[in-house]
């Protein structure tokens, strides 16, 4: 017998649903405000939905991605 495990954040289409502003605010660590700046300066990912606002968790984590700053020398051995 085989068994499988599912992530619980999918449904049976195995996509993940989407977040709510304050879900994405708690995931970045920021106030629901500074979401609400980012939709508005329109520098993240949204669904607008009637006037609901919604984010797709495969598109945040792509933009995070995107995002990331990588430094620029490695780290002195001597530290």
């Amino acid at each position: 017998m085989t068994t499988t495990t599912t992530d619980p954040r999918t449904d049976q289409t195995g996509r993940r649903p989407l977040l709510t502003i304050a879900e994405v605010a708690d995931w970045l660590g920021v106030d629901v405000r500074h979401v609400r700046r980012l939709v508005q300066e329109r520098r993240i990912p949204f669904i607008k939905w009637g006037h609901l606002l919604r984010f797709d968790p495969d598109e945040i984590e792509a933009w995070i991605a995107q995002h990331h700053v990588g430094a620029l020398l490695p780290p002195d051995p001597r530290r």
